[in-house]
């Protein structure tokens, strides 16, 4: 009589492999965004939504999407990865968030919802709708990225859709410049607003228009708001924004119009922190900064970069640059900015490109630096001040010449390297084209590029209009403005710095020690006068468990019946003696398994354990085996007789 004990893979080596870790909570959320693979969506849509967009959140791990609905019912977000969707179809257990929201301003009529998408993971497709059971918008996607490292965000500066006296060329435009954009950057995680989405605060038209580009649900804005916000509700209706605060010297003008607020949030290595500019005085600037410098007490040391956000620019180069309320601003904001660290403020309001030089407590930082610099080293307390131009082309203001109130706090003199220019600022450009600002997050620098989006071809509605001419014909889509390269101030000392990867979740699995051949038994040896007694060893296992888990795991193992032919006899008369032949990843033999003719047990026909670790075990390699003992009553038939023995391996 001959036996085999065999794993189910029968030649060679025989390798296995579990996942280990639990099941993975959280939500089931996902899709397509960026430039492939997004499902096309609309402003206007099924279902009564309309005006659906996606906003920031908290952090990396939130969204915020907002939508009008034209019935006062319950709504909510649904949200999966988008790989758990089967033919466009919402899984059963995909995450679910209640909307809140209430009336819409009266001119527009409907209702405005927001809800909060949060536990997002790093680097999922998502896929979401808004609306309720039997009433779904269509389909939308967003993709996160890795939640560590370098990235680019896109700054857009007032489109201001309707101020071109065309709403739909400035909405042409608008659309235009976020395609350009985001297929130029597939990549960039944030759209940041400069203000100024539309001319006229409660004109849904104009808001229909500015939220009709596809990118503004599979690209997270963050919302600013500016002057022509104002005046009514639309703009916080239509963006809802985190960690908002409301208080009076932050949400002006009458309660029944007021929109807006204070908020901040962190993506990655920035801590970004809007102010509604609107509301200004000399109280309510001193509380702005208070605003600011609670923030950065809390949240400054979770970042490693601080980028202020606000519509009306204290270094305009060009309509706005004799503003009061800007000059003031520069009295009451620069020293305060330069002592809390902020790196680089992004504004809007002027409807053209400026980059200032760095400016500590109002003045230039280092008389040394050049016009136009390309590596800017601001030193402690160095702000670089950025004035974008207008995203949609609906309006321009050409710049201005600085006057004799020289180079002061609140002076509007000339640079003495560039008379042409204001003392503040080392780039200014007006061309009557659309462009759009592209910021670099590196560890050890902040890229900034301002870049043309349209050309002086249509859509372009201010030149269209006949509003402005084209100053520069022939510069392509895509070419380069400006380029600075802002590098942070180490201090006195050396900064040292190390990137720390993902840890390796390691692996467990098993194969068998050296070549899988026939495990033969031999000859049974008839015992007693009453039985047949036969005797081996396994092939040894080798088991590797290099996981961080530490999670426990075990192996065990059953046999079929053995068979020649027609003729069987059961795998209970089969038991063992398992052993640890070489220690390690906290293996422990299992016990001895009788054979059936011994105990009338079942012997190792059922699942029996060969060794196990417990949770918390070190990691390390491990060699089992085991003696086999195979005892058979003497009626079985005469013959060569095989078997299997399958070998199964689990780990939480």
């Amino acid at each position: 009589m001959r036996s085999s004990s065999r794993t189910t893979q029968s030649d060679g080596p025989v390798r296995r492999r579990v996942a280990g870790g639990a099941a993975t909570a959280v939500l089931g959320l996902t899709m397509a965004l960026g430039g492939s693979g997004v499902a096309p969506a609309a402003a206007a849509d099924s279902a009564g939504v309309s005006g659906v967009i996606l906003g920031v959140g908290a952090d990396e791990t939130q969204r915020i999407v907002t939508w009008y609905s034209t019935a006062d019912t319950p709504q909510q977000l649904q949200v999966a990865p988008t790989s758990a969707l089967t033919d466009g179809r919402f899984p059963a257990d995909a995450a679910t968030f209640a909307a809140t929201g209430g009336a819409n301003i009266a001119s527009s009529g409907g209702y405005n919802r927001h809800a909060t998408i949060t536990g997002l993971r790093e680097n999922v497709a998502y896929s979401y709708r808004v609306g309720g059971e039997g009433d779904w918008s269509p389909t939308y996607s967003f993709k996160t990225r890795d939640f560590e490292g370098d990235y680019d965000f896109l700054f857009l500066g007032d489109p201001q859709i309707g101020s071109s006296g065309d709403a739909q060329k400035d909405g042409a435009g608008w659309a235009d410049t976020l395609k350009v954009a985001t297929e130029a950057n597939p990549d960039a995680e944030l759209l940041v607003s400069g203000g100024d989405h539309v001319e006229s605060a409660n004109d849904e038209k104009q808001w229909t228009s500015f939220l009709a580009p596809d990118q503004l649900r599979q690209v997270p804005m963050a919302a600013t708001i500016g002057n022509h916000d104002v005046g009514g509700k639309a703009y916080e209706q239509h963006h809802f924004t985190p960690n908002t605060d409301k208080s009076e010297a932050y949400y002006d003008k009458d309660a029944s119009t007021r929109s807006g607020g204070d908020y901040w949030f962190i993506h990655k290595d920035v801590l970004f922190i809007d102010i509604n500019s609107n509301a200004q005085s000399d109280t309510k600037d001193a509380q702005h900064v208070g605003y600011i410098t609670d923030v950065v007490k809390k949240h400054g040391s979770e970042a490693k970069w601080k980028v202020l956000v606000y519509h009306h620019s204290i270094y305009s180069p060009a309509s706005h640059s004799y503003d009061q309320g800007n000059k003031d601003r520069r009295k009451d904001f620069t020293t305060a900015f330069s002592d809390l660290g902020i790196d680089m403020v992004l504004q809007g309001h002027d409807h053209s490109y400026s980059r200032s030089y760095a400016i500590k407590n109002g003045q230039k930082a280092n008389p040394e630096e050049k016009p136009g610099q390309a590596e800017v080293y601001p030193g402690p307390g160095g702000v670089i001040y950025v004035t974008a131009n207008s995203a949609s082309g609906s309006k321009y203001y050409d710049l201005k010449k600085p006057d004799d109130s020289g180079t002061g706090v609140q002076g509007n003199g000339p640079d003495p390297l560039n008379p042409d220019n204001f003392w503040f600022n080392s780039v200014e450009n007006q061309e009557h084209v659309r462009s759009y600002v592209r910021v670099k997050v590196r560890s050890d620098k902040l890229v900034l590029e301002n870049l043309r989006s349209g050309t002086c071809a249509t859509p372009n509605p201010s030149v269209d209009n006949g509003n402005v001419p084209c100053a520069t014909p022939g510069q392509p889509v895509g070419s380069v403005v400006d380029k600075v390269t802002v590098h942070p101030y180490n201090g006195d000392g050396q900064s040292l710095q190390v990137d720390v990867p993902a840890a390796a979740p390691g692996e467990f699995g098993w194969t068998i020690d050296g070549y899988n051949g026939l495990v033969d038994l031999g000859t049974a040896k008839e015992t007693d006068g009453n039985h047949f007694e036969a005797a081996g060893k396994i092939n040894p296992l080798r088991v590797t468990d290099s996981r961080r888990s530490l999670a426990p795991w075990s192996i065990s193992a059953d046999v079929s019946e053995f068979k020649d032919a027609d003729k069987k006899f059961s795998g209970s008369y089969l038991g063992w003696k398992p052993y640890v032949l070489n220690g390690g990843a906290g293996a422990t033999a299992a016990s001895a398994v009788a054979s059936g003719y011994d105990d009338q047990g079942a012997g190792l026909s059922v699942s029996r354990g060969l060794a196990s670790a417990g949770q918390g075990h070190p990691r390390g390699d491990a060699r089992l085996g085991a003696d086999l003992d195979l005892k058979i009553p003497d009626n079985v038939a005469k013959g060569s007789y095989r078997a299997t023995l399958t070998i199964t391996a689990l780990s939480s």
